[in-house]
């Protein structure tokens, strides 16, 4: 596509291209206002896509270049297509552990734990940090922070650190890997770094989460939340079953795209018959609970009871549509020539280094997805260790403001009242020590 775009006309300065500009503008201001508006971030994307393309197809074509735009847009949309099934599957998983009580089993456990409000902050957030890098860092911030709320909602300092905690790791675990974060996922199938190499982002994302983790344990309140009785016994038949799978699942991704060469979203694809074959044995065992003789009276639930296609169904649509919406519109953008632009500026003007921290900053600002799509798509030439870092930078920048990630602004709703913009801005600072000492300690490291 960029040999293509090289030969178009660049209309950044034409009206097509400010109209473009500012279609994506408007609607990304509807994005950000969200929580306020009550408005779902896919609609303004979806209608921006669609103008965006539209304009470009009636320019471009009166130009004589309908080619050059269907190919362009196949592009985009193929590009897409493998995220959408990627995340598809995924979301299934996820879902379809929440749904036989894998996460609620968990959370149990550690609430009757009884441990103190600083073991509590630390085991919340190493495991957001070692859960985040497969189940990714939203959903392992939301089961994270609901630990939080069922031992120390009667204190909102411990609740307020923690889910601050939560979200700092969750960001950074899931930067060294390729299933923890969207643009982890993008970076790995677009083949700039390999499955193996994310670790190398391993040191400088412990770092990320531990040093703010150290200074924020000091305010902390001492003793003990009160422990709680809960049911042990949450996780339903087949629970630990689909974990094993969902882990399966993502070795044979992986093998598909190290071992064949083929993308990771076809392993991902094979990886949902697992799931789907699996549903299929219980329901036979559902069918045999039914009629049992000895079985409990009507009123008791089937705990075999298990439908895939209701696992597809509570997947995550407008995160998806979402996705389409950004992806299209900067492709669109991209398309005109503003990524070019952008890219000359940054790469060229400022570095990779400088350009690569501000792709970081900027993730905090507006959400990292199209950030770094748009980097993808300009496809700067930089060294591996740049591309590592803007692979970390872009996953824990977000981390510096609540509204700059999805675990932050998922975690506001949550811990409505305990968790807030505030509340997370006046440890920014520590946060973004974290952040510099990250890219120290990648620099030191991978340099």
């Amino acid at each position: 596509m960029e040999s293509i775009e090289h030969a178009l006309p660049n209309l950044t300065n034409h009206w097509v291209g400010y109209a473009a500009l500012f279609v994506f503008v408007f609607a990304y201001i509807f994005v950000v206002l969200e929580e306020k508006l009550h408005l779902r971030k896919s609609k303004p994307v979806l209608l921006s896509a669609g103008i965006i393309w539209a304009l470009i197809a009636i320019v471009y074509g009166n130009m004589g270049y309908s080619h050059q735009v269907e190919h362009a847009i196949r592009h985009n949309f193929l590009e897409y297509t493998e995220l959408f099934f990627f995340l598809l599957v995924a979301m299934t998983y996820i879902n379809a552990m929440l749904e036989r009580g894998v996460f609620d089993a968990l959370r149990n456990k550690l609430v009757a734990a009884g441990f103190s409000y600083k073991k509590l902050f630390w085991l919340t957030g190493i495991l957001a940090f070692f859960i985040s890098p497969i189940a990714d860092n939203l959903t392992t911030a939301l089961i994270m922070c609901a630990v939080v709320l069922a031992v120390g909602k009667d204190t909102a300092s411990f609740v307020s650190l923690s889910c601050i905690n939560i979200v700092v790791a969750a960001n950074a675990g899931g930067a060294f890997s390729p299933f923890g974060d969207i643009t982890t996922l993008m970076v790995w199938q677009k083949g700039i770094v390999e499955f193996t190499e994310f670790f190398d982002l391993f040191i400088p994302s412990v770092v990320n989460f531990v040093v703010p983790a150290i200074l924020m344990q000091f305010a902390l309140p001492s003793g003990k939340p009160k422990s709680k009785s809960l049911d042990l016994d949450a996780m339903k038949p087949g629970g630990l079953t689909i974990v094993g799978l969902f882990l399966l699942t993502i070795v044979t991704a992986v093998s598909f795209h190290s071992f064949l060469h083929l993308p990771p979203v076809f392993g991902m694809m094979l990886g949902m018959s697992y799931l789907k074959l699996y549903g299929y044995s219980l329901g036979l065992k559902s069918k045999k609970w039914n009629t049992h003789k000895d079985s409990p009276p009507a009123g008791d639930s089937n705990p075999y009871q298990f439908d895939v296609f209701k696992k597809i169904a509570g997947a995550e649509w407008d995160t998806l549509f979402f996705f389409y919406g950004v992806i299209l519109s900067v492709g669109g953008l991209g398309f005109i020539g503003y990524l070019a632009s952008v890219s000359s500026f940054m790469y060229g003007e400022l570095g990779a280094t400088q350009a690569n921290i501000l792709v970081g900053v900027l993730s905090a600002l507006v959400d990292n997805i199209p950030v770094m799509f748009a980097v993808l798509s300009m496809n700067p030439e930089m060294s591996h260790v740049q591309w590592l870092l803007v692979t970390l930078t872009a996953g824990v920048g977000g981390s510096l403001l609540s509204i700059g990630s999805a675990a932050g602004v998922a975690l506001m709703g949550q811990a409505r009242g305990y968790y807030t913009f505030f509340a997370h801005l006046k440890w920014a600072p520590v946060i973004a020590l974290g952040y510099a000492a990250s890219i120290w300690v990648h620099f030191l490291v991978n340099g």
